[in-house]
């Protein structure tokens, strides 16, 4: 299971979220370039960046984007307002190793197929999950979607993931996180990478067994430094044990 380190920018600097509120953010002082090229250096394989402030149409991060994906020496899988294909033409230019795209693909699900058949395997499919229900616009507004309902609907198009976030547990209610990721990941035909929920090793090591489940991401935990991520990314390789006693 590969882990994708996360660094989520708003206004020019390192936040995590507290229960899923953009407004509210934990604020970390540290630069979000150097924190990048640390997480490479501790062995991470991909870089997830979220610009918030593109995500909330109130700015965006372009510059400091653009220098991470330089000095990350990882490929940077982004997030952050990606409703135009002249938008996505343009991250691809410049480097990005993903293009994350969630609202745009509720409200037109189309553009979405057609990005990802114009990019195979660069274009990641976020699914936004609260209290059932696909949610958009920074998680400010709910739909009628159920996520497994509508991860069937790009089933035939070539993406290269699909992030499936439980803003559940953002909000303080991880009851049935795992549940729930795991039925998404079981109706979804590609690899499913799991946001909002790998909080502690165990959490890793859990999802590290459910089908389909091909990587998670890590934030709040690396920042907080409940975990370092040298530890997390040995539990994420970590063979089973039935496994390696086969080898035997």
């Amino acid at each position: 299971m590969i882990l994708f380190p996360t660094i989520e920018l708003q206004n020019g600097q390192c936040v995590t979220l507290n229960r899923g509120n953009v407004d509210e953010p934990t604020i970390w002082h540290v630069d979000p370039v150097k924190r990048a090229r640390e997480f490479a250096a501790a062995g991470a394989e991909w870089l997830h960046v979220t610009d918030l402030d593109a995500v909330t149409d109130v700015g965006v991060n372009n510059e400091l984007v653009q220098e991470i994906i330089r000095q990350a020496g990882i490929p940077v899988q982004l997030a952050g307002g990606f409703r135009t294909m002249e938008h996505i033409e343009t991250a691809v230019e410049r480097g990005t190793g993903r293009v994350v795209i969630g609202t745009a693909a509720v409200r037109d699900p189309d553009f979405v197929k057609q990005a990802a058949k114009l990019h195979p395997d660069q274009i990641v499919l976020a699914v936004d999950v609260y209290q059932e229900r696909v949610v958009i616009d920074g998680w400010r507004a709910s739909t009628a979607f159920e996520p497994m309902r509508f991860v069937r609907e790009f089933s035939t198009a070539p993406l290269a993931a699909i992030l499936v976030t439980d803003v559940d547990n953002y909000a303080g209610d991880s009851d049935g996180s795992v549940g729930m990721i795991s039925m998404v990941a079981d109706a979804a035909r590609s690899p499913v990478i799991a946001g909002g929920i790998a909080d502690s090793l165990d959490d890793i090591s859990r999802l590290k067994y459910v089908r389909n489940i091909a990587g998670a991401q890590v934030g709040r935990a690396l920042f907080n430094k409940s975990v370092t991520l040298e530890e997390a990314i040995a539990v994420a390789r970590a063979m089973p044990a039935e496994t390696v006693a086969e080898m035997i």
